[in-house]
C-alpha cells in the first residue's frame, strides 16, 4: 500500500508557538504508532510546555502514516531506509527549542517526558537519556542476551573508549535542547545512531544527565538484528578509538617483538623445555612490523581527528601540531635504517673476514632488516603526516571593476 503524505494538509503551529518537539522513527508500526502519540500528546501536556509529536516515516507499507496523523502527529516522510536516517529527517523537521525522541513501539512511556525535560529547563544540561538499566525493565521487554550480555558490554565498551559513565547507552528514549543537536553534528544512518549520540555529546562537552525510566514490552514485530546491530555499534566505536583501536595494541605488539627479538639475538632460548629459535626470531621480526605500522596509523587517525574538529583533546595530535616538523621526522625514520644498515654492514665484514665461507647470522640479519624496514616507515610515514600541517586559507576574490572603476556583478546597487 503506498503512503499517504498528510505532511501539507497538517497546519502546524508558527516556530515561536512550540517549545518541545516528540521524534518518533516509524517503520510498520500502525498496531502502537497512535498511542505512542496520544501518550506523547499526553506528556506534552504534563510539562506544561508548547509542543507538537513529529512521526518520521521511513517507508510504512500499512497503515502507520494515517494512524499517526489521526491521532494528532505531523508526518514528515524519510525514503531512504535506516533508524538513524529517520531521526535526522525528524530532527530536521522539528520546531521545538527541546527535542524528546523515543521509538514508537510503545516500549517507553512517552506521558512521563516531563521527567526527561525537567533537567533541560533547569538549564543545568544539555542532554538526557533515559536510562532503563537505572530504572525499570518489564518482563518479556528485552532479551536475556541484550540485557545481561549485548547491553552491558557495549555501553561498558563505550565507557571504557571515551571515559563515560552511562548505564544505558544504547536506550532509545533521550532529551536535548536545540543547540544540543547542532554541536553534535549527527550523521550516522543506522542502528549506530544512538551510539554516535553519546559519542559526539562527550566530545562536543555537553553537560549530560541521566533520569530513570520504565522499559515496556513493545508491540509488533522488532526489527533489531542482534548480531549485526551490535556490530554497527563496535565499529562505530573502534573507528572513534583510535587509541583503542590501533595506538594501544600498536605499542604493545612493537615491544612484544622488538624484545622478543633483542632476546633470541645471541640465539635459542629455552622456554618450558621447549627451544625458541630462528622461527620465532621471524615471528617477532612480523610482530614489530605490524606493530610499527598499527602506530602510525594511529598517529595519522588521531591526527585528522583533530583537523577536523572530532577529537578535541589529544595528546598525540598536539605533539604532532606543535613538535613534529617532516625534517625531524626523516632524521628519525634515518636513524632507524641507519641502525639496522649498521648490523648488516658488520655481517658484511664478518663474512669478508670468513673469506666469505659459511656464516650463520640470520638472527642479526633478521634484527636489521627490522630496523631498516621500521626507518623506511617512519620515512614515508613523516611526509604523509606533515600533509596535515599544511594550511589552507581562502582568498575572496575582489569584485571586477570596468574601464570606469565602479564595480560590477553581483555587488552592484542601484541609486
Amino acid at each position: 500500500m503506498a503512503s499517504v503524505d498528510v505532511y501539507d494538509a497538517y497546519t502546524a503551529p508558527d516556530q515561536s508557538d512550540i517549545d518541545l518537539s516528540v521524534v518518533m522513527p516509524c517503520l510498520n508500526e500502525e498496531q502502537s504508532v497512535g498511542l505512542c502519540v496520544t501518550k506523547a500528546l499526553e506528556g506534552i501536556a504534563r510539562s506544561g510546555l508548547r509542543g507538537e509529536v513529529v512521526v518520521s516515516d521511513n517507508g510504512s507499507t500499512d497503515r502507520s502514516v494515517e494512524v499517526a496523523a489521526a491521532a494528532g502527529a505531523r508526518i514528515v516522510h524519510q525514503p531512504e531506509k535506516g533508524y538513524g536516517n529517520a531521526y535526522l529527517k525528524g530532527f530536521a523537521s522539528a520546531r521545538g527549542r527541546y527535542l524528546v525522541m523515543g521509538d514508537s513501539d510503545d516500549t517507553y512511556d512517552f506521558t512521563k517526558l516531563d521527567e526527561l525535560v525537567r533537567p533541560l529547563q533547569s538549564g543545568n544540561y544539555d542532554y538526557v537519556l533515559g536510562s532503563r538499566f537505572g530504572g525499570e525493565i518489564r518482563k518479556g521487554a528485552m532479551t536475556w542476551s541484550h540485557r545481561y550480555v549485548g547491553n552491558p558490554i557495549l555501553t561498558g565498551v563505550l565507557n571504557l573508549f571515551f571515559g563515560l559513565k552511562s548505564t544505558d547507552a544504547h536506550s532509545g528514549m533521550r532529551a536535548f535542547t536545540r543547540e544540543a543537536i547542532d554541536r553534535m553534528g549527527l550523521g550516522c544512518e543506522g542502528m549506530e545512531f544512538a551510539s554516535e549520540i553519546v559519542v559526539k555529546a562527550a566530545k562536543a562537552g555537553l553537560r549530560v544527565t541521566e533520569v530513570p525510566i520504565v522499559y515496556h514490552p513493545r508491540i509488533g514485530e522488532s526489527k533489531l538484528n542482534g548480531v549485526r546491530d551490535a556490530w554497527r555499534h563496535l565499529r562505530f566505536m573502534l573507528i572513534l578509538a583510535p587509541t583503542y583501536l590501533f595506538i594501544y595494541p600498536g605499542l604493545t605488539l612493537f615491544l612484544a617483538g622488538l624484545i622478543g627479538q633483542t632476546v633470541l639475538l645471541s640465539g635459542p632460548v629455552r622456554v618450558g623445555g621447549r627451544e625458541l629459535d630462528v622461527h620465532f626470531s621471524i615471528l617477532f621480526a612480523l610482530i614489530t612490523i605490524v606493530g610499527s605500522q598499527a602506530l602510525i596509523f594511529g598517529t595519522f587517525t588521531r591526527t585528522y581527528s583533530k583537523s577536523i574538529g572530532l577529537d578535541q583533546q589529544s595528546r598525540l595530535s598536539d605533539w604532532v601540531e606543535k613538535d613534529f616538523s617532516l625534517e625531524r621526522g626523516l632524521i628519525a625514520g634515518a636513524m632507524f635504517f641507519l641502525a639496522g644498515f649498521g648490523v648488516d654492514l658488520g655481517i658484511l665484514i664478518e663474512w669478508i673476514n670468513r673469506s666469505m665461507g659459511p656464516l650463520n647470522a640470520i638472527r642479526p640479519a633478521l634484527f636489521a632488516l627490522t630496523f631498516m624496514t621500521l626507518g623506511m616507515q617512519v620515512l614515508f610515514a613523516s611526509f604523509f603526516l606533515s600533509i596535515f600541517r599544511i594550511k589552507v586559507h581562502t582568498i575572496t576574490p575582489r569584485p571586477a571593476t570596468d574601464s570606469a572603476g565602479s564595480t560590477s556583478g553581483a555587488n552592484e546597487t542601484s541609486g
